[in-house]
């Protein structure tokens, strides 16, 4: 079968290798569209980060290094089940949680498997990935989507990373809650708000992505760093308050600092980005305000819930789909383009 596969930085190669069989407990899924990640990203142009293998470490579960199928944000159709596997059938459209995990550290024991000691992805650590024709995986963690449209639904695995963020942070009905950067990780974090109820300030500076807040609908108010303050605005919708819920979804120093200034006393700031190196906390503000400060890393059983949200009309994933390309095109008019002409994507999604 073809597939695409990771060797290195800026090396991916459309191979013919084996087809994988599927095994007991596991379900043979045709990938249908895969979504390139701000991760991706990362590893194309920068090669191997953690947890990813490299050539003579492989990884711990998945027992592969380079090369390695790639694409870990992608739906498809069953094509066949292992004995044992329950509640899915040749035909249905799924989408998969790409996470590999031990089952037996303290983390997996507490359910959250999120931060397994061992944790990989599939796509990026081994155990197949999106962009392949066939590949095999264990049967918890693929989820059926129902007649939810398969190039939407390849987003619903970004969309758990804001649910599951949003999820920790406490928000509610009612809140006012401030994202940092309108990429897709906060784009999506304004749709789940929205969803749950909120008011969502999006702080954002690029114009094409100030306009696809707005007209995406993920944001009440949206603000630019560079034309206002963006706390004293803040401040000034909220009556003096502050905001209750802040999300880091930028990875910049600037937007962190806004944010701890931006929030309530006793608010909560919510860190979803990636950084390139670590940033610095104002650890006086944190004192003064008591604010809240806290991580979140992918997902832990968000994917069910995220997708009746979807289902249920209560998040529109069209607007966030911006460009459909071939596998042959991944380079140039994908990964690519993703950094030359990152303000006007959104989500670039591949087909095999």
């Amino acid at each position: 079968m073809r597939a695409a596969r990771y060797y290195g930085k800026e090396d991916i190669r459309l191979d013919d290798i084996p087809e994988p069989e599927v095994r007991p407990g596991t379900v043979k899924i045709a990938p249908a569209w895969t979504g390139i990640c701000g991760s991706d990203l990362h590893v194309y142009f920068g090669g191997p980060v953690s947890p990813m293998p490299t050539a003579g470490n492989p990884h711990p579960l998945s027992g592969e290094e380079p090369p390695l199928v790639f694409g870990h944000e992608f739906s498809g159709v069953v094509e066949e089940t292992g004995d044992g596997v329950e509640g899915l059938a040749p035909g249905d459209s799924v989408v998969v949680e790409p996470l590999l995990v031990c089952g037996e550290c303290f983390a997996c024991r507490e359910g959250r498997y999120n931060i397994c000691a061992k944790l990989g992805f599939i796509g990026l650590s081994g155990g197949g990935g999106g962009l392949s024709e066939h590949m095999v995986v264990e049967r918890r963690f693929v989820h059926p989507v129902g007649d939810l449209p398969l190039d939407q639904a390849a987003l619903i695995e970004p969309l758990s990373v804001s649910a599951h963020a949003v999820r920790l942070s406490g928000a509610r009905e009612g809140d006012v809650a401030l994202v940092g950067g309108a990429g897709p990780i906060g784009l999506f974090t304004g749709a789940v708000l929205k969803a749950l109820g909120a008011t969502v300030i999006v702080s954002e500076m690029s114009g094409q992505r100030k306009q696809k807040a707005k007209d995406s609908g993920v944001a009440d108010h949206v603000l630019d760093p560079g034309q206002e303050d963006v706390a004293a605005r803040t401040l000034e919708i909220t009556g003096g308050r502050g905001a209750d819920v802040a999300f880091e979804c930028a990875g910049v120093q600037p937007v962190l600092d806004t944010l701890l200034h931006a929030l309530k006393i006793g608010g909560m700031l919510q860190v979803v980005a990636l950084y390139g190196a670590n940033p610095t906390l104002d650890a006086m503000s944190l004192l003064f305000k008591e604010v809240l400060v806290q991580g979140s890393m992918g997902y832990a059983d968000d994917h069910p819930s995220v997708i009746r949200m979807v289902q249920e009309g209560r998040i529109d994933l069209s607007p966030f789909i911006t460009r459909r390309i071939a596998v042959e095109d991944l380079e140039a008019e994908g990964l690519r383009r993703l950094v030359d002409h990152k303000d006007e994507e959104v989500k670039i999604l591949v087909h095999m």
